[in-house]
């Protein structure tokens, strides 16, 4: 063999190098993990506290304020966490349906030629960004309990709906099994209705060609409900709220505290969203306002139909951010009383000592949450992603 054909000295090799550099960092790693959770197991044997998820099988013992589900003290652990999952969900999806509608608004009026409407959005986005969350949630529950009149006193703006230091109540559906399965069809019909209208605006895009996909997604929307809630028996009894004693009997409930988180991560998550979708609005060219006017379309148009598309790309990777710190963000409840997941996982650390174990799931249903949020994010990036050619 020629002395050129010689191999290159291991430590010569970046190639090599750099696997043997990341070899030694996964097994320092993996060595680190099992000397803490090593020293875990003796200061826990020490303490005479024992390890595992068997505990989520004992009872509870503590109640929980409107569940969602039904819940009794005498069950177990593992289902006052189901209850805090579900609250912090409905909480995290209501909160971001309604701050990303706000805040678009609100973006949108950041750029209005009307002097007062616009200075009155930039106050607002000013204000609520820089004063703390919590203390926001603070005032907006100190608003319930010390503004609004007891329960005997409960304002009544109209009809059957009440607002008093209880909560929100108004009149429902009576209980009836067939309305899980119209919730679940309207899910499917929204699911079918964007998918419709993602067909449409493909067909445009490749082809040229498009066809209206509203009266599509109008019948599936109406429709699938309805044919749902006849097949199921068509119930139409309505549960009101009744005055009795020192509370309303009858109707559902909004608690002060749900309330009060509920507008506060709207509020405070959606001034951020303003000031992202106004950057993206900027962020197109001026030519494009332009050639829409030139081409005679409203400038209600332009912005639904040019403009917003177009800065979907500068708006959609900020605003992510901005979901995923409201989901993050309703783990303040606590402060105010409300039980998410993390109130009911810290009631259940105080009471059975399993600190790794709560903590460890805490992590893990938040991982969920932002993940699975990041990830249809991120597919609808994509989607609405321009292509250049």
């Amino acid at each position: 063999m020629s002395s050129n054909s010689k191999e290159i000295p291991f430590w010569s090799d970046p190639q090599k190098r750099s696997i043997a550099f990341q070899a030694l960092a996964l097994i320092a790693i993996i060595t680190f993990s099992f000397i803490l959770y090593g020293n875990a197991q003796t200061n826990l044997a020490k303490q005479n506290i024992a390890t595992g998820f068997g505990f989520l099988n004992l009872e509870a013992g503590f109640d929980i304020a409107d569940p969602p589900i039904e819940y009794w003290s005498d069950d177990p652990y593992w289902k006052a966490l189901v209850v805090g999952v579900i609250n912090t969900f409905k909480v995290s999806v209501i909160g971001n349906i309604f701050a990303l509608i706000f805040g678009t608004f609100v973006g949108i009026i950041l750029l209005s030629k009307n002097w007062l409407a616009a200075k009155m959005a930039k106050t607002y986005v000013e204000v609520v960004r820089n004063v703390p969350l919590l203390l926001q949630l603070f005032f907006w529950y100190a608003i319930f309990v010390d503004v609004f009149p007891s329960v005997k006193e409960a304002l009544n703006p109209f009809g059957k709906l009440y607002l008093s230091q209880r909560g929100i109540v108004f009149p429902v559906f009576a209980e009836h099994a067939v309305w899980n399965w119209v919730w679940l069809a309207i899910f499917i019909a929204f699911v079918i209705s964007f998918f419709v209208r993602s067909a449409s605006v493909k067909k445009r895009r490749e082809k040229g060609e498009s066809f209206n996909p509203w009266p599509i997604m109008i019948l599936t929307l109406l429709g699938l409900p309805l044919i749902t809630w006849a097949i199921g028996g068509a119930p139409t009894e309505i549960s009101s709220p009744e005055l009795g004693g020192f509370n309303f009997r009858g109707g559902y409930t909004i608690s002060p505290e749900m309330v009060s988180l509920i507008f506060g991560l709207i509020l405070y998550t959606s001034a951020f969203i303003a000031e992202i979708v106004r950057a993206g609005i900027q962020s197109v060219d001026k030519g494009q306002w332009e050639a829409s006017e030139s081409l005679g379309i409203t400038k209600n148009q332009t912005m639904a139909l040019v403009i917003l598309p177009q800065a979907l790309r500068v708006i959609i990777p900020p605003v992510t951010s901005q979901i995923l710190n409201l989901t993050k963000n309703s783990s303040l409840a606590v402060a105010i009383g409300f039980a998410d997941f993390v109130s009911v996982a810290n009631t259940t650390m105080n009471q059975t000592g399993q600190a790794i174990e709560c903590v460890l799931l805490i992590m893990a249903v938040y991982l969920f949450f932002s993940l699975s949020t990041s990830l249809f994010m991120n597919w609808y990036n994509k989607r609405v992603a321009l292509v250049e050619r």
